[in-house]
C-alpha cells in the first residue's frame, strides 16, 4: 500500500482539532476531517496531554512587523539609527538591539527579523513544581492517597494561606502529570487519578445512559422535600450499587448535606438481600441523620416499601433515564473507582475493608465544602443532634 505523505497542519487546522476535541469528539472523528488516521491527530494533541495550549500573543511593547518594515526602508534610504528611532517614537537603544539581533544594518530584513523575534519568545516557563521540589513531594504524596488535583490545590491554599510558594493550581498539577517534558511529577502518579488515561478528555466525551427496570409505586424525586433538594439540612441520602466482576456489587450511600460516604457489603443484588443490608445499615444512624433515600430505578429497590416500613425512611426515585438526578452519588461512585476499578471482584471485600475505604474517602478535602472533609462536616451534624 502506498504511504501517504506526512501532513504538516496549519495553526488554523490545529485550532479546529482542539475545538472538536473540547466538544467531545473522538480522535477518529477528528481525523476524518483531514482524511487521516487517528494517530496523526493524537500526535498533535498528546504534546500537551490533551490540554489546549494557551494562545500565544505578542507583547504590546514589542516591535510590530509594520515597524520593522519601516526600519528596513529607512536603512535602505540611509537614515541614521537615531532618526529611525525618532520617526517610530522608539528609544535608540531599541533600534540598536534590533540590528544586533539580526545581523546588523547591512543584512537587516523585516520579515526575517519578525519571525526570529516570534521564535525567541517561545521560552517555556519553569514549572512551579520543578522549582520547588518540597512542594512537588507534598503533591506526589497526596496523589498517592488518591486525592484529586483540585483537592490538593484547595488543601494547600487552606494550610498555607499566606505562603504562595506552597500553593499550586490544579491545572499545574494536571499539566505536570500529562506533559512529562516538564519533569515535575513522575508519570506513574497518573494511576492514582480518578481517570488513569494519559491525555485529558472533554467532559462531553461520553454520556452515561440508564437501562434499569421499572419500580412499582415509585415516588418521584420531584416529591422530595425542598430541604433535601437544596441540601439545607443533613439526613437526606443518595444510593446506588457499584458493580464488579462475577455479578458482585457493593451498595454506596452518600449524604447530600455533608457528602459523607457509607459503603455496604451486599452478597447479591436481588431485592431481598439489598433491602436487608440497607435496613441493617440504616439502624446504625439516628433518625435525625437519615430521613430519606434517593435511588436510581434499579430492580434491587423493588421492595422499597419494606425498607420504609422497617426504618421509617422515605425512598424517592429518579425519573426514568435520568440517573444524573442523584448526581452526588454518581460523582461518588466515580471517585470510588480509584479504589474499586472496573473488572475486579467486589465480593472479596469484607465490611471492615469497605469501612476503611470509606474512611479514606471521607478524610479527603472537598472543594464544595471549602476544602473541609466529609468526616469533619458529618461530625458537626452528629454533634448538633446529640
Amino acid at each position: 500500500m502506498k504511504q501517504r505523505p506526512r501532513i504538516y497542519y496549519t495553526e488554523t487546522q490545529k485550532a479546529l482539532m482542539w475545538d472538536r476535541w473540547q466538544k467531545g469528539e473522538s480522535l477518529q472523528q477528528i481525523a476524518q476531517l483531514f482524511d487521516r488516521n487517528h494517530s496523526s491527530i493524537q500526535r498533535i494533541l498528546s504534546e500537551s496531554g490533551g490540554i489546549r495550549p494557551a494562545q500565544r500573543h505578542r507583547s504590546r511593547l514589542a516591535l510590530t512587523l509594520a515597524e520593522r518594515e519601516e526600519i528596513s526602508r529607512a536603512v535602505v534610504a540611509g537614515q541614521s539609527l537615531r532618526s529611525i528611532a525618532t520617526s517610530l517614537g522608539r528609544a535608540p537603544s531599541t533600534i540598536s538591539r534590533e540590528f544586533k539581533r539580526n545581523g546588523g544594518q547591512e543584512s537587516y530584513r523585516a520579515n526575517q527579523a519578525d519571525q526570529a523575534a516570534w521564535d525567541r519568545t517561545l521560552r517555556p516557563k519553569t514549572c512551579k513544581l520543578v522549582a520547588n521540589r518540597t512542594l512537588a513531594h507534598i503533591v506526589a504524596g497526596k496523589l498517592q492517597l488518591q486525592w484529586a488535583p483540585e483537592q490538593i490545590a484547595g488543601w494547600l491554599k487552606r494550610i498555607y494561606p499566606d505562603d504562595e510558594n506552597y500553593q499550586v493550581s490544579h491545572e499545574t498539577i494536571y499539566r505536570s502529570l500529562f506533559i512529562q517534558a516538564r519533569g515535575a511529577l513522575k508519570k506513574e502518579l497518573v494511576q492514582h487519578l480518578r481517570r488513569t488515561r494519559v491525555m485529558r478528555r472533554s467532559r462531553h466525551h461520553s454520556q452515561k445512559t440508564d437501562n434499569h427496570g421499572r419500580i412499582t409505586d415509585a415516588v418521584s424525586i420531584s416529591e422530595r422535600p425542598a430541604t433535601a433538594a437544596d441540601r439545607a439540612v443533613p439526613g437526606h441520602w443518595e444510593g446506588d450499587l457499584l458493580c464488579g466482576s462475577g455479578n458482585s456489587q457493593i451498595a454506596t450511600l452518600v449524604e447530600r448535606h455533608t457528602r459523607y460516604v457509607k459503603l455496604v457489603k451486599v452478597t447479591s443484588k436481588d431485592t431481598e438481600t439489598v433491602i436487608n443490608a440497607l435496613i441493617k445499615n440504616a439502624r446504625e444512624l439516628p433518625q435525625e441523620l437519615y430521613k430519606s433515600l434517593t435511588w436510581d430505578r434499579g430492580k434491587e429497590m423493588a421492595d422499597h416499601k419494606r425498607f420504609t416500613l422497617a426504618t421509617d425512611i422515605k425512598v424517592y426515585f429518579c425519573d426514568p433515564h435520568n440517573p444524573w438526578q442523584r448526581g452526588t452519588n454518581e460523582n461518588t461512585n466515580g471517585l470510588l473507582r480509584q479504589y474499586f476499578p472496573k473488572g475486579i471482584d467486589l465480593s472479596t471485600y469484607s465490611q471492615t475493608e469497605l469501612n476503611a475505604v470509606a474512611i479514606k474517602l471521607n478524610t479527603r478535602p472537598r472543594k464544595t465544602l471549602n476544602y473541609e472533609t466529609h468526616a469533619e462536616r458529618f461530625s458537626q451534624s452528629v454533634a448538633s443532634t446529640g
